[in-house]
């Protein structure tokens, strides 16, 4: 299952994100991870959950976004949440790969047994039916 924050920039998607993390963490019988661009949430979310800095890791594709996903679930089987922060910044402006990162996350998550949920910075109005979904 997957969960889409989308509003424009100072709509309070990241507070939104942080209260899921957090209350993830306390809920959650396995590993909760959140990817951020940059590291901005270090302090507002519980040190239970596992935070990963995308730009650490030279993400900057959804290709790229992708394969750090599949890693992480190849190497823990026990994660159950993942919460990813900012996903344009992360992969670029594309709405189109966007879109279809959204669809790939949809069917990874229902494959794997896990809840992703992702912020985008973006006008509601303009989300696609596909995105639309998970709103």
């Amino acid at each position: 299952m997957i969960h889409v924050i989308m509003g424009l920039k100072g709509s309070g998607k990241t507070k939104k994100l942080i209260d899921a993390i957090n209350a993830a963490v306390a809920q959650a019988n396995g590993d909760v991870v959140c990817i951020e661009y940059g590291k901005k949430l270090t302090y507002d979310i519980s040190h239970k959950a596992r935070l990963v800095d995308s730009q650490e890791y030279g993400i900057r594709t959804p290709e790229m976004l992708k394969g750090l996903l599949s890693g992480l679930h190849a190497g823990n089987f026990d994660i159950t949440h993942v919460f990813i922060d900012n996903l344009y910044k992360t992969i670029g402006n594309d709405r189109a790969a966007g879109e279809e990162f959204v669809a790939w996350c949809a069917k990874f998550a229902s494959d794997n047994n896990m809840e992703i949920t992702m912020t985008i910075s973006d006008d509601v109005a303009l989300a696609s039916e596909e995105v639309k979904k998970y709103l």
